[in-house]
């Protein structure tokens, strides 16, 4: 049986903490998202594992907008070795350094991390994808490398 004030469609606070509760906490946590500065994306466990969620920054860093990238599997859209991405997903709690492509056809060196979140029955419902930009670093170490090629003739 329904109590009355929820039949009539009451919406304080006080009819549904927890409710309220969660829906403020998730609003908070999508916020924190949004507002960090890392690329962050939150992949679906299931089949192909679409992306579910974009940051603002991930659409800065990768040209793609939210509306682009969702519901396309991570390794499609950023064009990731398949062999690494799934070594990425198989692997979790850790980095990994691999190249993707930005919208605009551009290669990247990226470190990812990838974490779990797991349901309440402790399987893993969803990844999330934090990126971190190594091209830079990359671009140095390859520089040092050819030198010390050229020093050694």
């Amino acid at each position: 049986m329904v109590p009355e004030r929820i039949r009539q469609g009451a919406t304080r606070p006080e009819v549904a903490p927890a409710l309220f509760r969660l829906l403020a906490e998730a609003a908070l946590s999508r916020a924190a998202l949004d507002a960090c500065g890392l690329p962050v994306a939150v992949a679906d466990a299931a089949g192909s594992r679409p992306l579910t969620y974009v940051n603002q920054a991930f659409e800065a860093f990768f040209g793609y907008r939210a509306a682009e990238a969702l519901g396309r599997p991570a390794q499609v859209l950023l064009a990731m070795d398949l062999a690494r991405a799934e070594q990425l997903f198989r692997e979790p709690a850790q980095s990994i350094l691999l190249r993707a492509q930005r919208k605009d056809c551009a290669l990247v060196h990226v470190e990812v991390s990838v974490g779990a979140v797991r349901g309440s029955d402790g399987r893993v419902t969803h990844w999330v994808l934090a990126f971190s930009d190594r091209t830079e670093l990359e671009m140095l170490r390859e520089r040092l490398d050819a030198l010390g090629a050229a020093a050694g003739r």
